[in-house]
């Protein structure tokens, strides 16, 4: 006679098995829930970097050119003042060009990028501050609310 016998877990297996997945959830899911805010902050100090990048790169396109007023980035012109971009709409904001991740909001001295999905959008934004005659520009990533 051939005996067959059916094989599946225990109880005491599948509770176990249980056990260390809750286990293993406590610490994951907190792990997870800050992988965002982290992520929008790192995004927000990489359009600071680019922020400062694209100003000085078009300070150095217009002194090398020769045309004080104006750098011409990618075929698209960029209007300076101080030789640095200036915050009108063909300024910083065309040098840096950023995606539909941001909004930029700009002021006869500011542009100001906000992150979209932000917790708190008014604490997580780039800051840059058009140079003056003795003063260069400033670039501020402000990340409290990312």
């Amino acid at each position: 006679m051939n005996s067959s016998r059916t094989r599946g877990f225990t109880l005491i297996e599948l509770v176990v098995v249980i056990t260390i997945l809750g286990i293993l959830a406590a610490f994951a899911i907190p792990k997870f829930i800050t992988l965002d805010t982290t992520a929008r902050t790192a995004t927000i100090n990489a359009l600071a970097g680019t922020v400062r990048s694209a100003a000085a790169l078009a300070r150095g396109m217009s002194m090398a050119s020769g045309t004080p007023g104006t750098a011409t980035m990618e075929g698209v012109v960029v209007t300076l003042a101080n030789n640095y971009p200036d915050t009108t709409a063909t300024g910083i904001s065309t040098a840096v060009n950023t995606s539909s991740d941001f909004t930029v909001a700009l002021t006869a001295t500011t542009a100001i990028w906000t992150k979209t999905g932000a917790l708190a959008p008014a604490t997580c934004i780039v800051t840059y501050t058009a140079a003056t005659a003795l003063v260069p520009p400033t670039t501020v990533a402000t990340t409290g609310g990312c």
